[in-house]
Order: C-alpha cells, then sequence, then structure tokens
C-alpha cells in the first residue's frame, strides 16, 4: 500500500476498501464494532451495522440504549470495519459524534422491513425485560394497533449517530509481518497523511 495511491480524503478512500470488499464476496462487509464509553470513562464495544459515510460513519439505534446513553453522556466514539476479502484489512474511525437529523432518521426507518419496524417500536433496548414472552406480547400489540405496517411512526426514542472522523487508520495485512498502516489526521480542513511503524 502506497501513499499516493490513496485517495486524498479517507472517507472516499473508507468507500472504495467497502466497495471492493462487497465485491469479493464478504459477508457483511458493512459490520462495524463501534466502541463507546460513559461520562466516568468506563468503556463499552458492540457491532452495529454501518449505513452511510456522508461525512462520517453512520448508524442507527434505540437512542435510550446503553450506547445512546453513553454517547449523550460522552460524545466521542471509535468504529472498527474489518474484512478477509479481496485482503486483510481495517480501517479505524474515531472522533466525535454527533445525531443524525430527523429527516435522515425518517427516510432510513422508511426503508425497514415491516417486521423490523415493529420490533424496534415494540422493544426499548437495553431495558429489562420479564422474559421473551413478554416482548412477543408487546410486538403483537404493536402489530394489532398498526395492522397496515405502513402507518407505524418512527418512536421518537429511534434515530442515528455519525462519528466525524478526525483520525481514520488504514491497515492492510502482509505475510512478513511488516503490515501497512496509514492514519489520516484531520488539519482543519484538510488532512494529514502518514505511514506508522506495524
Amino acid at each position: 500500500m502506497d501513499i499516493v495511491d490513496l485517495d486524498a480524503d479517507p472517507l472516499r478512500q473508507l468507500a472504495a476498501w467497502l466497495d471492493a470488499a462487497r465485491s469479493a464476496g464478504e459477508p457483511m462487509p458493512e459490520a462495524m464494532t463501534l466502541a463507546t464509553a460513559t461520562a466516568d470513562g468506563i468503556p463499552a464495544a458492540r457491532m452495529v451495522i454501518l449505513r452511510g459515510l456522508q461525512r462520517g460513519p453512520a448508524f442507527f439505534t434505540d437512542l435510550t440504549s446503553d450506547k445512546g446513553a453513553e454517547l449523550a453522556a460522552n460524545p466521542q466514539a471509535a468504529a472498527v470495519l474489518h474484512w478477509l476479502r479481496p485482503v486483510h484489512r481495517q480501517v479505524r474511525v474515531a472522533g466525535p459524534v454527533e445525531p443524525v437529523s430527523e429527516e435522515e432518521a425518517n427516510k432510513y426507518w422508511r426503508t425497514r422491513p415491516a417486521a423490523t419496524r415493529r420490533n424496534a417500536a415494540a422493544s426499548s433496548q437495553s431495558s429489562v425485560i420479564a422474559s421473551q414472552a413478554a416482548l412477543q406480547d408487546l410486538v403483537k400489540d404493536m402489530q394489532l394497533r398498526h395492522p397496515a405496517d405502513t402507518d407505524l411512526p418512527r418512536p421518537q426514542r429511534w434515530g442515528g449517530f455519525r462519528v466525524l472522523p478526525d483520525r481514520v487508520e488504514f491497515w492492510q495485512a502482509s505475510s512478513d509481518g511488516l503490515h501497512d498502516r496509514i492514519r489520516y489526521r484531520r488539519a482543519g480542513n484538510n488532512w494529514t497523511i502518514e505511514r506508522l511503524s506495524p
């Protein structure tokens, strides 16, 4: 991997690697690990699905979930995407986080399958439930109240976040262990690109 072959914009470079992973048949290439921390610095990580790259990686969730509460208290995050096809690669993105717009949340909500919308509206993510049967009853009640599926509004507690990158690192494996690591660091409106030792 040579710096001169990389795009000057790390999000365009990330999009190119994501497209290469899709084309190579990587299963779930949009899966990414999202790391957050509580206000007092206790870290947490989980898998989410990348749902857009405009200005930074975006994902959607219940805003009252653990990750939503952590991001409200400490609006910084890191994300990692990892692929084995077409070659072994990973991309790390870190920076402040902002909520997506209501318009963007509504637009994405409408693209979700009806059952997924019902389940998200019925379930308060990360809250304690009595049983799986109790949760299924909430879903059935939601279905009775919104039988057409198309009339199910997006709950106010459901939305999304975008990581606004100030650091992006591209890593590509090498069989001899001298892996390629290229880091982009935000410098005002531009990016400083530098090679790191593996």
